[in-house]
């Protein structure tokens, strides 16, 4: 058994060999089923359907046995509507919507991630009769993140037109990697003009890309917002009401898909 073909690696006899080598059956027969075996695998490879992971928690991602590519999607936790204060005879309060969480995806090799990642999921920011709370960051690993959208903002109890304060409710915005990246939308303008039932508006919720938008109170407290990643929308009262507070944001989200052949 001198010699082996060179694609597969299977021995043949050559005409030098013993024509009854002790050997040549079983070798040959070792070689075809590691052949065979081979094939079966990567055919099975094929055939297997992708999988999918849903993180709605922080937690740990276990790389299958035979991945190739992995798609990550993840978006931030949304930002909390403003709140309305407690009002007095004549008065009205009111709050902005919070803003939506940041969403970004990314393709990546397989062999890029060792065999286990970290994965945290954002909060939603929480809301008060004050100003929203920012949603926080959700990550795969130091390869994705997306930012949490900022909380809405509010006006005290008062007696004159006015709209909310526009420097908050912002989308969130900057995380890092990945190759597609989407601003959380930002959380809608509160509105009061009066101190009757129905004459302010609380602010709707700011949207993300992986989810809806609640829409602003009127006369009562904040909506919490979608899943995934909205911001909360925000409350509004009139006169001689004790205070609401605005929506919750709602926590991000990370999906990881993980294909076992190359896309």
């Amino acid at each position: 058994m001198a010699d082996a073909t060179t694609r597969y690696g299977l021995p043949y006899q050559e005409g030098t060999d013993a024509p009854d080598g002790p050997s040549l059956g079983e070798d040959l027969a070792q070689a075809v089923d590691t052949a065979l075996g081979d094939v079966e695998d990567d055919l099975r490879l094929l055939a297997r359907a992708p999988d999918e992971a849903v993180f709605t928690s922080s937690g740990t991602w276990t790389k299958p046995s035979g991945a190739k590519r992995v798609w990550v999607r993840v978006a931030g936790g949304g930002g909390a509507g403003g709140g309305a204060s407690t009002t007095s005879a004549g008065q009205w309060a009111f709050g902005d919507g919070g803003g939506g969480g940041e969403y970004a995806e990314g393709w990546f090799d397989a062999s890029d991630f060792g065999s286990t990642v970290a994965v945290t999921i954002g909060a939603g920011g929480t809301g008060g009769t004050g100003a929203g709370n920012a949603g926080s960051t959700s990550s795969f690993g130091s390869s994705l993140t997306a930012n949490g959208g900022g909380g809405g903002g509010t006006r005290a109890a008062g007696t004159s037109q006015f709209t909310s304060n526009t420097t908050l409710r912002a989308g969130g915005s900057g995380g890092t990697g990945g190759h597609i990246r989407v601003r959380g939308g930002c959380g809608g303008t509160g509105l009061g003009f009066a101190s009757t039932v129905g004459a302010q508006r609380g602010g709707d919720g700011g949207l993300s890309m992986m989810s809806g938008s609640p829409y602003g109170a009127v006369g009562a407290a904040g909506q919490n917002g979608s899943t995934y990643g909205s911001g909360g929308s925000g409350a509004a009262i009139s006169a001689s009401l004790t205070g609401v507070n605005g929506g919750n944001g709602a926590s991000g989200v990370c999906i990881v898909v993980t294909y076992y052949e190359d896309v």
